[in-house]
Order: C-alpha cells, then structure tokens, then sequence
C-alpha cells in the first residue's frame, strides 16, 4: 500500500508540473501559437485585406521568417471583441495588430490605456500627414501608424454642368453657399439634383465642420460643443438650404446611394476619396467626372479640404509587439513601393508624405479626363485641419440626427441644439 500511495503522489507530482509547464508556454507565445508569427485583423477584403497581403509581400521579401497570418472579420465584429476581450483586463484570443477607425480610435485608447503598445519613436511621424498623426495621439504619445486617408473631393459631372454654363475651374475653391447657387442653375437646365444624402448619416455634418477645424467635442477630445458650435450651425443651416431649394436626393442605404450617381440622377458626389472605384464602375461614365476641392465653410476661417472616414493600424500591449512593430514600421510605415502599388492595385491613397513623389500618385485617370485625382487628394489631404475626434463621435451623432430633424420640422436652431448639448451632457461622462 505504502508504494502504491507513493506512485500516486509521484504521479500528481509529474501531472503538476506537466500542468504547470504547459501553461507558461502558452502564455509565453502570448497571442500566438508561434514566436514567429503575428496576427492581423482587418475588414473589406478588396481593400484592407488587400492592402495587408501586399504589404506581407514587401516585408516577406526582406524578413522572410515572420509569418503574418492575416485574419478578415467586420468592423463591427471587431469593435465588438476588442471591448469584450479589454474589458475584461486581457489581450487573449486578439490579434498582435488591429486596424481601428479613426473616429473610434481615442475610445479604446483612453478606455484601455495599458492595452495598446506606444509607436512614439518608432517611426517618423513628421512624414505622415498631421490630421492623423492626431487622431492616433493621446497625451502626446502616439499610438497609431496611419494608414488611408479620408480626404474629400467634391466628384462632378462635367456634362452636366456644361449644360448649365459652368466649367470645372467654376468649382475650385467654392464655399457651400455658392455651390447651392450653382446646383439651382444646373437643376434648372438639366433636372438634376445636386447631391445625394442618408439622413441617418450625417457623415456630410463631419466634412464640414472639420474643414473650419471644429467637431463636436471642445479641444479635451471629451466636453460636448453642440449649441455655441458656429461652425455645426452653419453646417446645419446649409444643409437646410440644400433641402428646401430641393437639391438634395435622399437614400436610406448604400446600394441606393450608388445607384443615384451610378444612373446619373445627380450631378455631383461630396464625400471621401474612398468612392472613386465606385464611381468609375460605371464605365459608361468615363470621361464625364472630375474631381474639384471640397466646399468651404461661408463667412468663416475654413478651407477646401476635408475628411471623411479612415483608419490606421494599432499594436495590442502583448507578446509579440516588437514583431508587430517592425512589420508595421517597415511596410505602412516606411516603404515608398508599397504605397505605389497600394495606389494602382487597391486604389489606396496612404498618408505618408513621401510616397506621393512617386509615379503612381502622378497618372493621369482616363475616366476623370487625364487629371492626376491621387495628386491632387494628396495634396488635400496635406491641408485638413487637425481636430480631436474624441470619444463619441457615433454617440453625438445620433443626438444630431434627431435635431436635424426637428430643425427641417421648423424648430428653432438655436433651440435645437441647445437641447442637444444637454443630451449629449447627460449620456456622455
């Protein structure tokens, strides 16, 4: 009996350490069940994903013994997992790299502000254009490496606007005010409506406060700045004109905002460079677009340039961040190639400064009529103004699409959002 009681406690003993063994060698391997491999997560395969397999070639050419495993899953899916998973004080089961929009970045940034690995120094942020460089900052740390930038054009129908005396040099550098002047006489020759819009997205509402350098939150990325905002009122003031002169179209999803410029029912597209691949699918089409600055704020310190969407590339605080930084920093980060052929095969235009010397930037696109439309959003992009996106971006929003809505209902403005700003006082804290 003594000797079998002995093999058992022997056995319980090896059992033990075999237990504990294993389990500091998982832990050592952090996310990955490899010491030579990083994960990735990213959505839209035709452009993210894209954009990351060509990426694992250029760095896969070079270090060829890390193994990038590159994983697709929504964007919602994403935000969703990374607030489950930091929540609850663990980096487990998450990528070594995530991709993060912009406007949400500084949500998970301050909220789990041990959980992403600082990038400060580990590449030059000087050669990245500014407006990105702060949406990926907190307390002058740096968090993000930016990837595609947001920057918006107003897309035109040349045609259409010939038929109402207009040329493209008619449009550069126009405040919103004179583009509705010019949507009434190019609806009157033509029938066409200036614009398209969801009024569940005020994405338009982004575009134009950013251009005169405001958003919806005071300079702390936090205090909401609703009712003394001058530039959301004039905002919401010029959307008002662009309804009641009856120049707005309005469509409830994507497949319908597609289809109205796609069947020529309007005659200009307002929004980031992202639609350009869009517009183009209609080939019949080539030839008849251009691609002039965005509209400025009226009466106001604001410029032709503006941005809409974007996002850039994170580091979770876990084993195998200094694989994750390196990959980042020598492909996003630092590698003109890339960026050439992010241009030509993604249709990708990055922020990083030095690349847009290259050839690509500086094609002439057929179907705009031979202009170099990556130039010159290039060089757009360079001039958006710096804003803090803060923390509730899609939260205020929400609280604005009602407001909107009162005000076309002939509420009063100044009443209007007045009680946002107490709404958005209440729910965010």
């Amino acid at each position: 009996m003594k000797k079998i009681f002995a093999l058992l406690v022997v056995s319980m003993l090896l059992l033990a350490a075999c237990s504990s063994g294993s389990s500091n060698g998982k832990e050592s391997k952090g996310n990955s069940a490899d010491e030579n491999e990083i994960t990735v997560w990213a959505w839209d395969p035709s452009f993210n994903i894209k954009a990351l397999e060509l990426a694992k070639e250029a760095y896969a050419a070079e270090n060829p013994d890390l193994k990038v495993k590159v994983i697709e899953n929504a964007q919602d899916d994403i935000v969703q997992k990374l607030n489950t998973s930091l929540s609850s004080g663990t980096t487990k089961g998450l990528p070594n790299i995530v991709l993060i929009e912009d406007y949400r970045a500084k949500s998970f940034l301050q909220a789990y502000p041990d959980m992403f690995h600082p990038l400060t120094g580990s590449y030059k942020t000087e050669d990245f254009v500014q407006y990105k460089v702060e949406a990926t900052s907190v307390d002058g740390e740096n968090y993000g490496l930016p990837f595609d930038t947001g920057v918006t054009g107003l897309y035109v129908r040349t045609d259409y606007l010939a038929e109402a005396g207009y040329t493209v040099e008619d449009l550069q550098n126009i405040d919103w005010r004179e583009y509705i002047e010019i949507g009434k006489k190019v609806k009157e020759a033509t029938g066409k409506r200036l614009l398209t819009y969801d009024p569940n997205d005020l994405g338009i509402l982004r575009t134009m406060i950013q251009s005169a350098g405001k958003w919806y939150v005071k300079e702390d990325g936090t205090t909401p700045d609703l009712a003394d905002n001058e530039a959301l009122k004039l905002s919401f003031e010029i959307y008002k004109e662009l309804v009641d002169n009856d120049l707005m179209n309005f469509h409830s999803d994507w497949n319908e905002f597609l289809a109205t410029f796609n069947s020529g029912k309007v005659a200009t597209v307002t929004t980031g460079n992202w639609i350009t691949p869009s517009i183009k699918a209609e080939t019949s089409q080539s030839g008849k677009w251009a691609v002039v600055p965005h509209p400025s704020l009226p009466g106001m310190e604001s410029v032709n340039a503006s941005n809409l969407g974007g996002a850039s590339w994170y580091v979770l605080n876990a084993p195998g961040k200094e694989n994750a930084v390196d990959f980042l920093t020598k492909t996003f980060g630092s590698n003109v190639d890339l960026y050439q052929k992010l241009v030509t095969d993604v249709g990708a235009i990055g922020t990083y400064i030095p690349a847009t010397k290259g050839e690509a930037y500086k094609t002439g696109d057929e179907f705009f009529g031979g202009q170099s439309i990556v130039s010159d959003f290039s060089k757009w992009a360079e001039e958006i103004p710096q804003v803090n996106y803060g923390m509730h971006t899609y939260a205020i929003e929400d609280i604005l699409v009602v407001a909107m809505q009162n005000y076309l209902n002939g509420q009063d403005l100044d009443k209007v959002l007045k009680e946002a700003q107490q709404q958005a006082e209440t729910q965010i804290k």
